[in-house]
């Protein structure tokens, strides 16, 4: 049996009494695996896998590429996070306090079960320990810098929330992707809509670089992406899947002042403001 099928089962990981503890919901209470309650609105959560990487693609919704007017996709492309970027459930999404485009990307986790090398696709849903709504933060002041890599742009500590757990038995190729801030829907898709399906990017990636079981590959945000503020609660949801909830803090900027600093130039504007940046050269034009 693969992840798509069967009944659906989510696990979540809390600290516990100082322990990592799995844990099944029950109604308003979490369940641990010795069979001890706690109350999930009290609950602190933590990640819901230990990924020896996380890799991300740069661009697959349609919804997206029309937004940023660029040319139909041939190929994926990808992109890393160190695992210190890992977040989880109700986790801070801190900014640092001399930058100022902070933006969120709903996306799904697509997290490994096991070994995955040279998988063709129709096999990948085998290897899948589950999904998760997973949110891939970026700090796009640091656009200038690291020649596409985007370490610093989505690699800061705490830039990828992940949770609330890992769910299996849903066909997210039938979900939709929803991010939410301060209650209102921002970004919203169908998984269909996908250029790419998580059964290509998998298998395009495994031909060469081994996934282990607790890997994470995030499969794609569509249009919408926009800064979020000092106070702001994000979420994202996906059918079938839960709601990821983080909240957004300023922190102080880095004490030494070394290495690229944030901007605030047209090419950062045009990737943190995307279709917004698109109507207003437009509207320059026109007038």
């Amino acid at each position: 049996m693969h992840v798509l099928e069967g009944e659906r089962f989510e696990q979540r990981r809390i600290l516990f009494e100082g322990r990592p503890e799995w844990v099944t919901v029950d109604g308003d209470e979490l369940r641990l695996m010795d069979g001890r309650r706690v109350a999930e609105a009290a609950a602190v959560y933590l990640p819901p896998c230990d990924p020896t990487k996380i890799i991300c693609i740069h661009l697959n919704y349609d919804s997206r590429r029309v937004e940023f007017r660029a040319p139909e996709l041939v190929t994926p492309t990808y992109f890393q996070k160190p695992t210190t970027a890992l977040n989880a459930h109700r986790g801070m999404l801190n900014r640092p306090a001399n930058t100022q485009y902070l933006n969120y990307e709903g996306e799904i986790a697509a997290i490994i079960g096991r070994p995955m090398k040279n998988v063709a696709p129709e096999d990948t849903w085998h290897y899948i320990a589950g999904f998760a709504p997973a949110n891939d933060v970026g700090s796009q002041d640091f656009r200038d810098t690291d020649a596409g890599g985007m370490l610093r742009v989505k690699g800061m500590d705490g830039f990828c929330p992940v949770g609330p757990g890992i769910v299996r038995g849903v066909d997210v190729r039938k979900s939709t992707l929803r991010t939410i801030l301060n209650g209102k829907v921002v970004q919203e898709d169908a998984v269909a809509n996908m250029t790419f399906g998580i059964d290509y990017q998998l298998a395009d990636l495994c031909r060469h670089i081994t996934l282990l079981p607790g890997d994470i590959v995030l499969t794609g945000t569509p249009a919408n992406s926009r800064p979020m503020q000092p106070g702001d609660v994000v979420e994202v949801e996906v059918t079938g899947l839960g709601r990821l909830t983080n909240r957004v803090a300023d922190i102080p900027a880095p004490a030494h002042d070394v290495g690229h600093q944030p901007t605030d130039s047209e090419a950062v504007r045009r990737v943190a403001l995307a279709g917004d940046w698109w109507k207003e050269q437009d509207a320059l034009q026109r007038s």
